[in-house]
């Protein structure tokens, strides 16, 4: 397949002058539906929101069709994480996984941190080949439920 005309789009922070870059919600939730079981339930209010507190986040079209997709979160030193990598299963083969998951390490909220982490549930192989390693001694997580209603505010009492 000539891929000569698939683009890749780093999309800038929003800013109130400057809405939310373009990435067309709809496509983005129909990719997640074919290619990523782990996300086929995802509202579109639930992927703006992930991905206004994203950055850098990058997508490839081919043409006007939405084909791949990525996004971190990084504090910009010490660590970032890569989420939601994910490419159409047409175009899966070609090269285009590597080279999306290496545009946001190449990205300057990313590249310079120690220590970078990827949350996958499988493809372990394919991200080996690109340099990332198994590691099992980072793996705790907490199956957080949404707060539905403040906790209320503990109360201090200062002694005199």
């Amino acid at each position: 397949m000539d891929c000569s005309h698939i683009q890749f789009c780093i999309h800038e922070v929003s800013t109130q002058e400057n809405p939310k870059y373009e990435i067309d919600y709809d496509q983005l939730q129909n990719l997640f539906r074919i290619a990523a079981f782990w996300a086929k339930d995802r509202s579109i209010d639930d992927l703006k929101i992930a991905i206004a507190n994203s950055a850098p986040v990058v997508t490839i079209w081919e043409d006007r069709r939405l084909i791949g997709f990525a996004r971190a979160t990084s504090d910009g030193i010490y660590r970032a994480t890569i989420w939601d990598v994910v490419i159409h299963p047409d175009y899966q083969g070609l090269g285009l996984g590597r080279k999306l998951v290496e545009t946001v390490l190449t990205h300057p909220k990313v590249n310079r941190v120690e220590r970078v982490y990827l949350m996958t549930t499988n493809q372990q192989h394919f991200y080996e080949r690109i340099g990332f390693e198994c590691n099992s001694t980072t793996t705790m997580v907490l199956q957080n439920q949404p707060v539905l209603t403040p906790l209320p505010t503990p109360i201090l009492q200062l002694q005199a």
